[in-house]
Formats: C-alpha cells, sequence, structure tokens
C-alpha cells in the first residue's frame, strides 16, 4: 500500500524496493490512494506490480489498471486474447477512455491539486482552534485523508450528527462501510484498548472541495463538541 486509506500515512516503498532487489520475490504496491496525487515513478522505485482504481482520481467507478514491468506472470481470467492474453473478456472502452481522461487531468494538475488540498487542510484546522483533537498520522503523510480524533467524543454519534447536517464523513475506509467495528488500522497504532478507535473519524478531503466546505464542517464540529 502505497498510501493508506484510512489516515494517509506514506508507506516506504522505495526502501522496500532497495531490500527486494536482492530477493526474487515479485513486488506488487496498491497504489489506489496516491496515483495522480504525487509523482510515482515504479521502475525506480524497484516496483514489479502496481494497481490503481479509477474512481480515485474521478474516473468512472469499476475500472483501474495493472503496471506491470513484465508481462511474464499467469493470466488472471483464460479465454479470450484481450489484453494481451491476461484478463480475457471485452474491454470496457467507455470506462477506459474516462479512466485515461481522468487520470491525465489529474497528472497535468498534480502540483496545483496537491497544493489546494493541504491549504484546505490548513484552513480546516485553523478553523478548530478551541477545540480539542488529535492526529492520527505520521510525518509522512497525504493531506487527502485526515484521521482526526476529538477527546470524549464518540465517533459514531458524531458521524450520526453530521449525516444530520448534510456532511458525510466516517470512522474508516469505504470499503468497510456499513461494517460496525474499531478501524484496523488504528488498533495496529494504537492498540485495541486505545479510546482513539472510538473517538476518531475521517475525513477525506478533494481538489472539488472549497474552502467554504470546510469552514462548514469546522463550524458544525464546534457547535456539536462544543469549543
Amino acid at each position: 500500500m502505497f498510501a493508506n486509506n484510512e489516515t494517509g500515512n506514506l508507506l516506504p516503498i522505495a526502501e522496500i524496493g532497495q531490500i527486494l532487489k536482492q530477493h526474487p520475490a515479485a513486488y506488487h504496491v496498491d497504489a489506489v490512494q496516491a496515483i495522480g496525487k504525487i509523482p510515482i515513478h515504479p521502475e525506480e522505485l524497484g516496483i514489479d506490480f502496481l494497481t490503481a482504481s479509477a474512481h480515485k482520481f474521478h474516473g468512472p467507478k469499476g475500472i483501474g489498471f495493472l503496471y506491470a514491468s513484465s508481462m511474464d506472470f499467469d493470466s488472471y481470467l483464460h479465454g479470450g486474447d484481450q489484453e494481451q492474453k491476461k484478463r480475457a473478456g471485452t474491454e470496457n472502452l467507455a470506462a477506459i477512455v474516462g479512466m485515461l481522461a481522468a487520470l491525465k487531468e489529474d497528472l497535468e494538475k498534480q502540483e496545483e491539486h496537491f497544493q489546494h488540498v493541504q491549504n484546505l487542510e490548513t484552513a480546516f484546522l485553523a478553523e478548530l482552534e478551541g477545540v480539542q483533537y488529535y492526529l492520527n498520522r505520521g510525518e509522512h503523510h497525504l493531506p487527502y485523508v485526515l484521521n482526526i480524533g476529538f477527546p470524549g467524543q464518540k465517533n459514531d454519534l458524531l458521524l450520526l450528527r453530521l449525516d444530520l447536517a448534510g456532511i458525510s464523513i466516517s470512522t474508516g475506509s469505504a470499503c468497510t462501510a456499513g461494517i460496525v467495528q474499531s478501524s484496523h488500522v488504528l488498533e495496529a497504532m494504537y492498540g485495541a484498548n486505545s479510546e482513539r478507535l472510538k473517538e476518531s473519524v475521517r475525513i477525506s478531503l478533494s481538489p472539488q472541495n472549497t474552502v467554504e466546505d470546510l469552514e462548514t464542517l469546522a463550524k458544525t464540529l464546534k457547535e456539536i463538541i462544543g469549543g
């Protein structure tokens, strides 16, 4: 995983690639959370396989791509000759074209988008002045995912009240939506008994968000929590 989908933490992909240069293992990286947001050069990082999903860079849902340094691997689906005989079945050309267009735009505006989202995060945290909070992340992270906790505030009730106010955030990744359980990511970081598991929420930021959006979120949080 290039960047964690709950905290935005960047993992040491290059360092792992260096270690694996002396190992016969194939190196696969899930870049779903990072693609289009930061420069990624698989060959320089020693990556053999890299996967990404279009909906993470505002492309169509249900389509993604695989980067492979070599085509010397088993087929995923057998039958037809599509995709160099690695995945049989008629290609969804409309989704592929949509994915390409979305990724091209994201790459062309990568620095602009990154700075915009970073400014959104800065503005949001500044608006929380007077509110007690902590951030669940390491030194190296993406600003697109903000995992934040509010001491003494139950995250399930916080989500409910924000939802009633027309604001959608979550307590974990979209992959685990609808599952009533603590974040396995935060549990791995802080332990199963940490209060952070009950107090933390995940806020996703996008280049399509505005400063006004984040000011509204901060104002609503302050009204709910007090501060």
